[in-house]
């Protein structure tokens, strides 16, 4: 596994060369952000995870930012992002704001945006305006706690994933010498 994602990961020389890279060369080139071990991976994976939920394209630019700040690796963590996208999105948020809605006691269930209306745009706007502001709170808050909850249970089921086939591989060294 680590030799396949080795074919495809940059090498040190790559980002010293690219100009783009060039400034942030002193970060970019620690080791850890490149290592792939039991510890870097969970790492990763958390940080990932984590930065998933972030809305917009800012999702891989928060990963590597964790990545960086935490030593973990770097192409695992923005690979992770991934998990969200244009079809998964849009529960996850509801799920988000369900928590969220949860948490801080809100008992009013679900708050249906209002229905556009070409022939008052300026009202449907206000409206709009009104109903993103309700729902900030809990989705924020929710944002926040999904985001945790998939980042601690991402990093210890990647320890879990990681130490099971360790014990899978010694066990196959083990009956091949026997």
């Amino acid at each position: 596994m680590r030799r396949y994602l080795r074919k495809y990961l940059p090498d040190h020389e790559t980002i010293r060369n690219n100009p783009w890279l060039r400034p942030f060369e002193s970060s970019l080139l620690h080791p850890r952000l490149w290592h792939l071990n039991r510890h870097s991976a969970a790492g990763a994976v958390a940080a990932g995870l984590f930065c998933g939920l972030i809305p917009g394209p800012l999702q891989m630019l928060g990963a590597a930012i964790s990545a960086v700040a935490f030593k973990v690796n770097l192409p695992l963590a923005l690979l992770v992002t991934l998990y969200t996208n244009p079809f998964t999105i849009v529960p996850l948020y509801l799920l988000a704001y369900q928590i969220g809605r949860l948490t801080i006691g809100e008992s009013n269930g679900f708050l249906a945006p209002p229905g556009f209306d070409p022939a008052n745009f300026i009202g449907w706007t206000e409206g709009m305006q009104q109903w993103m502001l309700a729902v900030a709170k809990p989705l924020g808050i929710g944002l926040l706690l999904l985001a945790s909850g998939l980042a601690v249970a991402g990093y210890f089921a990647t320890r879990a994933a990681w130490r099971a086939w360790l014990i899978a591989a010694w066990r196959r060294r083990k009956t091949l010498r026997s």
